[in-house]
């Protein structure tokens, strides 16, 4: 009887292990199959701007630079895009300086505000000014949180303390 109690608990140790491996070597690809583009900000000074700061489009720049550069903000970048998008508070003026400009200063603040969180190839800059305007709130210093995806580190430490947990189940219901 003891041989069998035993069995489950391998079969869970071995489910869990392909799991995790299959979700490293996952990541991996995916983190190795994102290309690098030249729309990140810059290495280089990090020079942090006093008081409060918004970075927004460079009106008379290239539309299509500045498509590219809306695109990887609300892409990889990783910007909270909702509000710019049809129906949201952000959405009007339909243009595109204005839907660019909300995008990269979401992206500046969830950055830290530095100056080189603020680039986006040449097609922004930085103001003093706020930008905000009638429903549309531009986001200021502080008030917008990273959606950087959390660590595969962290699932993978729950995962075993799931296992762990089951494991500690199976002993005591015996």
């Amino acid at each position: 009887m003891r041989n069998e109690v035993m069995v489950l608990p391998c079969l869970l140790l071995l489910h869990c292990y392909v799991v995790l491996t299959m979700e490293t070597i996952t990541q991996e690809k995916a983190e190795a199959a994102i290309p690098v583009t030249t729309l990140s900000p810059p290495e280089g000074n990090t020079t942090f701007l006093a008081g409060t700061s918004w970075c927004v489009a460079l009106p008379g720049v290239s539309q299509i630079d500045l498509q590219n550069a809306l695109d990887w903000a609300c892409g990889l970048g990783m910007a909270d895009c909702k509000p710019i998008q049809h129906g949201g508070a952000c959405f009007d003026p339909d243009t595109l300086v204005s839907h660019a400009s909300y995008a990269f200063n979401n992206y500046y603040q969830q950055n830290g505000n530095s100056d080189i969180a603020c680039n986006f190839g040449g097609t922004a800059t930085l103001t003093n000014i706020d930008p905000s305007h009638g429903k549309c709130n531009f986001a200021l210093p502080g008030s917008v949180r990273s959606s950087a995806p959390s660590s595969l580190k962290c699932k993978t430490s729950f995962m075993w303390v799931k296992f762990a947990g089951i494991l500690l189940l199976l002993y005591l219901r015996r």
